[in-house]
C-alpha cells in the first residue's frame, strides 16, 4: 500500500526537546503556558458511529492491531460536537512511525459530502484503551483539517469487561511563542440512542453473546429497564418526602414535566391501543411474508420459462 503522508515519531528527538525545555525555563525564566482549556466542550455520539468503528475493526487487516479514522458531524449552536458518521483511514504504524493514507482520506471525505454536504470533519477515532504514543501527531494533522478536533477512543479489547468509549481534546503547551507539546483532556460524551439501538449496543458491550435477542426479547429487556427506572424515581420521591434526601427543585420539575407528558388513559383504552398496535404489526408481517412468497414464485416461473 502506498501512503502519501508519513508522520514520524522519534523517541530520541522527544527526549532532547524535553531537556531543552528544562534548560530554557531555568536560564531565561520563561513560563510554560497552556492554551485556552476546552474542558467545557462536550460531544454527542450517535450509535451508528460506534457500530461503524466496531465493524471496521472486525474487517481490519490481519497485521493491524488497531484502526484509525475520521469523524464526521457538525457543531451545534451551543458548542456541542455532534458526531453522526465516520470512516476508517488506512494506516501503517510501527514502533517509531505512523503513516496515514491522506489521499484516501480526502477521497472518502469528498464522497461523503456529496451525499450529505452538512457533515464536516469534527475529529478522529482510534481503537484501543485511552491515548497512545502517536496520538499527538495524528491530532496535529486533524487540527489542520478542523478547528479543535476531538479524539474518540473505543476499547475493542474489553480491558474493563466492556467496550469503554472516551473522548479527548488537546490543549497545547507553549514556551513563550513557541509551541512545545499537546496534552489530552477527557471531555464528557453523550450517547443518544433509541430503544432499539440501545438493545444492540448493550449486546455490543458484553464480551460474549449466546444469541441476538428477537423483537419480543428486546421489548422485554426495555420494559424491565423502564420498570427499574420507575422504581428508582419512586424511591427518590419517597426519600425526599420523608426527609431522607434534600429536595432539588430542578429534579422535581423534571419529574413533574415527564409525568405530565403521559396521556391519561383508562385501562380499557390502554389495552385497546396496545392490541390495535399489535394487530397492525402482525398485518405488516403477514404482508411482508406474502410479498416474499410472491417474489419467490415469480423467480421460479421466470427460471422455468428461460429453460423451456
Amino acid at each position: 500500500m502506498k501512503f502519501s503522508t508519513m508522520i514520524m515519531i522519534a523517541g530520541n528527538k522527544i527526549m532532547y526537546e524535553e531537556q531543552w525545555i528544562t534548560t530554557m525555563a531555568s536560564s531565561d525564566q520563561t513560563a510554560l503556558q497552556f492554551s485556552a482549556s476546552s474542558a467545557s466542550l462536550s460531544a454527542k455520539v450517535h450509535p451508528l458511529v460506534i457500530f461503524n468503528i466496531c465493524d471496521c475493526f472486525v474487517r481490519r487487516p490481519d497485521q493491524a492491531e488497531r484502526i484509525i479514522g475520521t469523524l464526521l458531524g457538525s457543531v451545534l449552536p451551543d458548542g456541542t460536537v455532534d458526531v453522526r458518521n465516520c470512516y476508517a483511514v488506512p494506516h501503517s504504524e510501527s514502533q517509531d512511525q505512523v503513516a496515514l493514507d491522506i489521499d484516501y482520506h480526502h477521497n472518502m471525505l469528498s464522497s461523503h459530502q456529496k451525499v450529505n454536504p452538512k457533515e464536516v470533519i469534527v475529529g478522529w477515532f482510534s481503537t484501543g484503551f485511552g491515548v497512545s504514543g502517536g496520538s499527538a501527531l495524528i491530532q496535529e494533522f486533524y487540527s489542520r483539517e478542523s478547528s479543535n478536533p476531538i479524539h474518540l477512543t473505543v476499547d475493542t479489547g474489553f480491558q474493563n469487561g466492556e467496550a469503554s468509549i472516551k473522548g479527548f481534546v488537546s490543549v497545547h503547551l507553549s514556551l513563550g511563542d513557541q509551541p512545545l507539546a499537546a496534552q489530552f483532556q477527557e471531555i464528557p460524551l453523550d450517547l443518544r440512542m433509541v430503544e432499539a439501538e440501545r438493545v444492540g449496543f448493550d449486546m455490543l458491550k458484553t464480551t460474549s453473546v449466546d444469541k441476538l435477542p428477537n423483537d419480543l426479547e428486546g421489548m422485554e429487556a426495555s420494559m424491565e429497564r423502564l420498570l427499574a427506572l420507575i422504581d428508582d424515581v419512586h424511591k427518590y420521591v419517597d426519600d425526599v418526602v420523608e426527609g431522607r434526601l434534600p429536595q432539588d427543585n430542578k429534579t422535581g420539575r423534571f419529574i413533574a414535566d415527564t409525568v405530565a407528558t403521559i396521556p391519561k388513559l383508562s385501562s380499557q383504552a390502554f389495552d385497546k391501543l396496545v392490541n390495535d398496535g399489535l394487530q397492525d404489526q402482525l398485518l405488516l408481517l403477514y404482508l411482508a411474508s406474502l410479498t416474499r412468497t410472491q417474489l419467490s414464485f415469480a423467480e421460479k416461473l421466470n427460471t422455468a420459462a428461460q429453460i423451456l
